[in-house]
């Protein structure tokens, strides 16, 4: 049986991939040391072939037996989290990949580095194509995520050319979906969390400033197939849907229902203007396109929450209530 390893793997993304490869009839290990995952995630899988191991990549990993695929996730992913945990990560992106990258050289492993659209930073080139070498600020409060990844790029390209480890690398541009945290900071959760509080928007700036969104089946599609393929590059997954920030929340208002106020606050630092991949090598190479209306994929998002909320309502008021018999 082929074993898949996949690190961070209780968070958002990871969690969808864990499932991905148990399909595809993969003995999967989750290792995550849950600093922003969680074992709610991956609670609903009951699978023997499936094992979770706490861990934290950045120190020395030990895995037992054959590993056939590693796929690097761990990493605090959006601005509240890296900006709580900036040491941390700076070390997953730059210990815990030489870490992993040395497990799959040990183990004889095909290696997929999760990197991201930050390392274009705030692009002066529109869309970004990957031969796009980006414009970052490396001492800026982005940096610690933005300079981990560029390292971490550069760390799996070496280990591929020194020591020919078979590697991959996505640039994974904005993706939604279920099991976002609600409080993460990004801008598909934090709508839709003024939603179900029912309180005004918040957008950064005059919300001029673009994104383009992919739904998470889409992604692990495109993460998948780049696994599989003999692409050593990087490879952007994404998708082209481009659209103002200011558009998005009123987008999110209609789909919910909802008419909620908007409110502006000042723009945060180095917070990049525009943010759209250049998809020709995805589907040039991987035969990969985004499949998910951003109109289908928000209601769904929206509907996961709504019904989250509820269930956490529900049992928070029936914990109140065994409190007041007692």
């Amino acid at each position: 049986m082929t074993t898949t390893l996949i690190t961070g793997g209780a968070g958002f993304v990871g969690s969808h991939l864990c499932e991905r490869f148990l399909a595809e009839g993969h003995h999967v290990i989750c290792m995550d040391n849950l600093i922003t995952g969680s074992i709610e995630n991956i609670d609903h899988i009951r699978d023997p072939r499936f094992h979770f191991i706490f861990q934290d990549v950045s120190e020395y990993i030990y895995v037992k037996g054959e590993v056939n695929n590693i796929l690097h996730f761990a990493s605090p992913a959006s601005p509240i989290d890296y900006l709580r945990w900036p040491i941390q990560t700076l070390k997953v992106g730059s210990l815990g990949t030489h870490k992993t990258l040395g497990l799959a050289y040990a183990k004889g492993a095909r290696y997929l580095l999760a990197s991201t659209s930050e390392v274009y930073g705030d692009p002066l080139v529109h869309p970004q194509p990957e031969t796009y070498w980006g414009n970052v600020n490396p001492i800026g409060p982005r940096g610690v995520y933005d300079e981990a990844k560029r390292f971490a790029e550069a760390m799996t390209m070496a280990y591929g050319n020194a020591h020919g480890v078979d590697t991959h690398i996505v640039r994974i541009f904005n993706t939604y979906g279920p099991r976002m945290r609600l409080d993460d900071g990004r801008v598909v959760p934090a709508f839709i969390k003024s939603v179900l509080d029912n309180r005004p928007m918040t957008v950064f700036g005059l919300g001029n400033q673009t994104r383009s969104f992919c739904y998470v089946s889409d992604l692990v599609e495109g993460i998948f197939r780049l696994l599989m393929s003999n692409e050593r590059e990087p490879v952007n997954i994404g998708t082209e849907y481009e659209m103002s920030i200011l558009s998005f929340a009123k987008l999110i208002n209609k789909l919910a229902g909802t008419d909620l106020p908007i409110e502006y606050q000042s723009l945060p630092q180095d917070d990049p203007k525009s943010r759209r991949p250049d998809l020709t090598k995805a589907r040039s190479i991987l035969g990969w396109e985004p499949k998910v209306p951003i109109e289908k994929g928000l209601s769904d998002t929206i509907e996961y929450f709504r019904e989250k909320r509820t269930l956490q309502d529900a049992a928070a008021a029936k914990a109140s209530g065994q409190e007041t018999q007692q």
